[in-house]
């Protein structure tokens, strides 16, 4: 999997608003609030499932990844447009700062 933030307890799942971002290193995935446009992702969905997706991105090694993610229990879960695939703690996430 490209990237997998493991965390050894999760803590309560915040409330997602906003974009919100998780740092590894200099990895980074953006899981926006928007409906999920990347049509090579949706085209790897059924589209029953398109409206339970939401717009990400992911930068890792210095790549850029469009994606699409849903939450799923505690994660966030990534499908990439390459198809590969990621979790990210909701406990992980943090909001995007702006200047």
């Amino acid at each position: 999997m490209r990237l997998v933030l493991v965390c050894a307890a999760l803590a309560a799942a915040p409330a997602i608003a906003g974009d919100m971002v998780a740092r590894h290193g200099g990895d980074s995935v953006r899981l926006g609030e928007g409906p999920c446009t990347s049509e090579r992702v949706l085209g790897r969905l059924e589209p029953k499932l398109h409206p339970h997706f939401r717009a990400a991105s992911a930068v890792v090694q210095g790549n850029n990844f469009a994606a699409c993610w849903r939450k799923t229990g505690s994660v966030a879960v990534l499908l990439y447009e390459d198809g590969d695939q990621g979790i990210v703690p909701l406990a992980d996430l943090k909001p995007e700062l702006s200047a």
